[in-house]
C-alpha cells in the first residue's frame, strides 16, 4: 500500500517489538471499528457532533432507557446496531496474532462483536455487546437481529421488556471483566493501544497496570492523556496492522 510508505520506519519498529514479544495485549476503542464504517462518538463526524433532541450521552443512559425506552431504541437501533458491518484489517491481524500464540487478550470498548467475527477468542468486552439481549422479567436471551427487527420496543414472549447487554451511562462495568482485563494487562510484555482517545474512565485507567517492555499507541488523533508510549503512530489502525507480518 502506498499510504503505508509514510509510516515505514514506524511499522518496522512496531514489527520488531511484536517479534520481541509473546504476551501481547490489544486495548482498543471506537477507532478500530470506524474502518468497518461504524461511526464513533467523539471524532469530528461522530455521534456527539450530530444534532439530536437529546445528547447521545443522555439517550444512552440507564435513566433514559428506563423512562423513555422508545426514544432509546429508536436511537440505539439506528446509530449503534450495525449488523452488516464486517471485520477490517485491524480485527483480522489481531486475530492472527492470537492464533499464532503471540497475543493473549483483546480488551475492547466496542460493543459490535467484530473481534469475535474476525476469529479472536479471548475478547474482554468492557462495555458489553449488542449481540446479547435479555428480558428484564424472565432473563430469556435474544440475539441482535431480534432486537433490530422488532417494531419499537422489543419485548419478550413473556411480555417483559428486553434490554441490551451493553453498559449504559450510570451503570457500572462488569467486575469480572475488569479483573480479567487488569490481569491481562499486568501480565503482558507488550500493550498495543489502538483507536481510542483514552477519554472514557475507568477503562482508560487500566493501562496504568502495564509494566511490560513495549507500549504502543496507534490512533488517528492525539490521545487525551500521555501514556509514555515507546512508539506512537498517528494513522488509521487498519493500515498499520495490515502491514504487520505474523
Amino acid at each position: 500500500m502506498i499510504m503505508q510508505e509514510q509510516w515505514k520506519e514506524q511499522i518496522t519498529q512496531l514489527q520488531k517489538m511484536i517479534d520481541d514479544s509473546d504476551r501481547i495485549v490489544f486495548f482498543g476503542g471506537a477507532g478500530v471499528s470506524t474502518e468497518s464504517n461504524i461511526p464513533d462518538f467523539r471524532s469530528a463526524d461522530g455521534l456527539y457532533h450530530q444534532n439530536y433532541k437529546y445528547t447521545p450521552e443522555q439517550i444512552v443512559s440507564h435513566s433514559f432507557f428506563m423512562h423513555n425506552p422508545e426514544g432509546f431504541y429508536e436511537f440505539y437501533k439506528e446509530k449503534m446496531m450495525y449488523l452488516n458491518a464486517k471485520p477490517n484489517a485491524a480485527h483480522k491481524k489481531i486475530a492472527e496474532l492470537e492464533a499464532a500464540g503471540k497475543l493473549t487478550a483483546v480488551i475492547t470498548q466496542n460493543i459490535d462483536g467484530l473481534h469475535q467475527a474476525a476469529g479472536s477468542k479471548n475478547v474482554l468486552e468492557l462495555h458489553g455487546s449488542i449481540h446479547r439481549n435479555y428480558c428484564m422479567e424472565c432473563g430469556r436471551f435474544y440475539d441482535a437481529a431480534y432486537v433490530k427487527n422488532a417494531e419499537g420496543i422489543p419485548h419478550c414472549e413473556c411480555g417483559g421488556m428486553i434490554k441490551p447487554d451493553v453498559v449504559l451511562y450510570e451503570e457500572g462495568l462488569d467486575p469480572e471483566v475488569i479483573q480479567k482485563s487488569i490481569r491481562a494487562i499486568s501480565e503482558a510484555d507488550m500493550l498495543i493501544i489502538g483507536g481510542t482517545s483514552l477519554v472514557v474512565y475507568p477503562a482508560a485507567g487500566f493501562i496504568d497496570y502495564f509494566h511490560g517492555k513495549h507500549l504502543v499507541v496507534i490512533n488517528k488523533s492525539e490521545t487525551a492523556r500521555s501514556v509514555g508510549a515507546d512508539l506512537t503512530i498517528a494513522a488509521p489502525i487498519g493500515e498499520i496492522m495490515d502491514a504487520v507480518v505474523v
